[in-house]
């Protein structure tokens, strides 16, 4: 009988380890949710950090990358996000708004940078990092910014002057700022997921929307809007972001290998942005089923001029000093347009 018991208990001493070295070996999942092409740069970026992670870790995290809101769509990721239904994302800085970390909304000001140099002097500089810690009382990890250039205007009707906005339907992303812009210039701005963009201007109920030239060509916008401004009048770019909570239980070696394969993503990501706006532009031209406007200098200067009132308006709400170390950093003054 003791014998049998003895047996009993090693069998089950057996599976208990063989159960708990199973376990060990369940890889870490990452679950990485976008809202847009998997052909777009964030796309691409995405697959590039879980290539990068999942060699390095030899296979201990995987990393589940959903594109075009398959997972959560727009106005829902970051709140997943934080429920810890998703891991990682990479929305842009404007939807740290609504949830109260309003200093993101800083990079929704309108002509804010001049070119992709001024753009580094502020995300990816002591200032950039300085906004990404903020999030940490949200339950949030700011990990990086991804620079996807600038926005670009397309409607079905041609847009050269800051009148010829007025009374246009033009889909925004969640921005207090982007919505003061749109209704500066005379429009009516619409809220609206990006995946739910194509349709509302297929059918009207949009006239146009602003994006870069990569997400217009990579999600066929240009199949549904007549023209195209390049105006490059706001900054578009993504803060990619993890659960705190999920971040922090990471073994150390594991968030240490993580983070560097972030800081090569990001290298590569800028490196990218540019090249893959200018060959969508081309793509854009060669489908032939949108005209392009380039705005003259005159022009440009009329929509700056009309804008700046935004600046004056939203500063006091993002922060009057964030916005002032931004003119610093980057030569801009307003009052010199």
């Amino acid at each position: 009988m003791r014998m049998r018991v003895n047996w009993i208990i090693l069998v089950a001493l057996v599976f208990t380890i063989a159960s708990t070295s199973a376990l060990a070996q369940q890889p870490i999942v990452i679950k990485f949710s976008h809202v847009v092409a998997s052909d777009a740069p964030k796309g691409k970026a995405a697959e590039y950090f879980k290539r990068l992670v999942e060699e390095r870790t030899k296979g201990a995290v995987k990393v589940e990358v959903y594109h075009n809101s398959v997972l959560f769509k727009d106005g829902e990721e970051v709140e997943a996000l934080q429920l810890g239904s998703v891991q990682m994302l990479a929305p842009t800085p404007g939807k740290f708004g609504p949830m109260g970390v309003r200093e993101f909304e800083v990079l929704d000001f309108p002509f804010l940078f001049d070119n992709i140099d001024e753009e580094h002097k502020v995300t990816q500089a002591p200032i950039g990092k300085r906004m990404l810690k903020m999030l940490e009382s949200k339950g949030i990890v700011g990990l990086a910014f991804w620079d996807n250039g600038f926005k670009e205007m397309t409607s079905n009707k041609p847009i050269r002057r800051p009148e010829d906005f007025k009374g246009q339907k033009i889909r925004i992303q969640s921005s207090k700022v982007i919505d003061a812009q749109m209704r500066a210039l005379g429009a009516i701005p619409q809220v609206m997921g990006f995946g739910e963009v194509y349709q509302a201007l297929q059918t009207g109920v949009v006239d146009g929307q602003e994006n870069p030239t990569s997400n217009v060509f990579q999600s066929k916008l240009y199949e549904v809007q007549k023209y195209l401004t390049m105006s490059d009048h706001g900054y578009h770019g993504y803060a990619v972001i993890a659960n705190k909570k999920f971040w922090d239980g990471l073994p150390p070696n594991v968030r240490a290998t993580l983070e560097g394969a972030m800081k090569e993503t990001t290298d590569y990501f800028n490196r990218i942005a540019k090249q893959e706006n200018d060959d969508a532009l081309e793509g854009i031209r060669r489908a032939g089923r949108t005209e392009i406007v380039t705005l003259s200098a005159d022009e440009r200067r009329a929509w700056k001029r009309m804008l700046m009132k935004v600046h004056a308006e939203m500063g006091e709400k993002v922060g009057k000093d964030l916005l002032k170390s931004i003119y610093d950093e980057t030569g801009f003054d307003p009052n010199k347009l």
